[in-house]
């Protein structure tokens, strides 16, 4: 005897003429234990997904941040970097802050799926606007090209070089580059400080980000997805605001400086601009901790933001460009060595601070940020003092 297609699989029922459609159909769907359905996949199977596919995403995407700033160390002189850096600082900054807002108007006007078909089209484009007009800035490898070149049309009769050319096999090259960067983070203090400092921003940034929603979207506030996704401008506005005011004196503090020091350009005069983040940063965190708790206006909540935002441009950039000044050859090793370190503290530390919040409020819980800050803050002070003794008590051989 044969079997209608409803009992021959789990996944198939029917659906009778009085329901939504007009005349007989066969919906497919999940039976309620199906071992297919992602939902009743196992844990660890879904991890295994998730991580997977979040290793791809960073590690193609992280391409950028990694070669960003050893990109204008090629290609400008030291008196004029920290613009050019404000403005470059400005695209891993404001994508975590736009994100939410265009991602809310998106998943409400054409559903979630949507989210990822604009970035793969946002990404192919952008992908192959690097691979037509993206050109080679640094030096040793056009040089070595420009020899490689000329040797060739000598018809190798001579032997093209450049001073301090690196002829170790790739493979060398490849293994002192992956480890490089590490180097750098544990054999000098200042890195290791300053990128822990930069961690803690991180991990207060996305700890802010993720827990927008949750604060917003709830009583006494109440906003749409829509609407919370507009408070992400306050930090946002915070970096413009920083990038426009504050970034362009940073060259200018730092060539006042070297020319007082009769033309001797030293990293630390990078530094002086980075205090005022260190002041910004625990003061707007406890100002925004303690409006939340006490449900104060959702304006005076977001104002905090903004001074977050401010200040955190303030200490990235000059930190930043301490890095390319200190390590000018290698300054995106010594950049790569900072985004490690803050990446994986901005990765963690957001998936715990829910149960922080549950477990001291959003007061004392965001205090625990602003304490973490405050406890970091005087360090661009410090190395403004002690910064070329350390760096010459800790030199190395890179």
């Amino acid at each position: 005897m044969s079997q209608s297609a409803s009992e021959r699989s789990p996944l198939l029922r029917a659906r009778s003429e009085d329901e939504l459609y007009h005349g007989d159909e066969q919906e497919l769907c999940f039976a309620k234990e199906d071992s297919e359905d992602p939902k009743q996949w196992p844990y660890r199977k879904k991890m295994t997904n998730v991580a997977v596919i979040a290793l791809m995403a960073s590690f193609f995407g992280s391409v950028g941040i990694a070669n960003g700033g050893g990109t204008i160390s090629d290609m400008f002189e030291p008196s004029e970097r920290a613009g050019v850096f404000g403005w470059y600082l400005l695209g891993p900054l404001m994508g975590p802050t736009m994100g939410p807002l265009f991602g809310g108007l998106i998943v409400e006007n054409l559903g979630w799926r949507w989210v990822f078909g604009i970035l793969t089209i946002v990404c192919f484009c952008n992908t192959l606007l690097g691979f037509l007009f993206l050109r080679e800035s640094y030096a040793p490898v056009i040089l070595t090209r420009r020899c490689e070149k000329a040797t060739e049309e000598s018809g190798g009769s001579v032997q093209y070089t450049f001073p301090d050319q690196d002829k170790r096999p790739l493979s060398v090259k490849l293994r002192h580059s992956m480890y490089r960067p590490l180097k750098i983070l544990f054999t000098q203090p200042i890195v290791l400080t300053m990128a822990t400092f930069q961690a803690i921003i991180f991990a207060t940034m996305y700890t802010l980000y993720t827990n927008m929603e949750e604060i917003f979207s709830k009583k006494p506030y109440s906003l749409s997805i829509t609407q919370v996704g507009l408070l992400y401008l306050g930090p946002g506005v915070g970096f413009l605001a920083a990038v426009w005011f504050l970034v362009p004196h940073i060259d200018r503090i730092f060539n006042n400086m070297t020319e007082k020091n009769g033309g001797e350009q030293k990293p630390e005069f990078r530094l002086p601009l980075a205090n005022i983040g260190s002041v910004l940063l625990p003061i707007s965190l406890f100002w925004f901790a303690w409006t939340v708790e006490n449900h104060a206006p959702w304006p005076a909540c977001i104002a905090a933001t903004f001074f977050f935002g401010f200040g955190q441009v303030a200490v990235f950039n000059t930190v930043q460009n301490y890095y390319i000044d200190a390590f000018s050859k290698y300054a995106a090793s010594a950049i790569a060595a900072g985004a490690v370190f803050r990446a994986l503290v901005g990765g963690v530390v957001p998936l715990f601070a829910p149960a922080l919040f549950r477990k001291l409020g959003y007061g004392w819980g965001w205090s625990v940020f602003a304490f973490l800050t405050l406890a970091i803050a005087p360090s661009p002070l410090l190395f403004m003092r002690y910064g070329e003794s350390l760096r010459e008590r800790f030199a190395i051989t890179l």
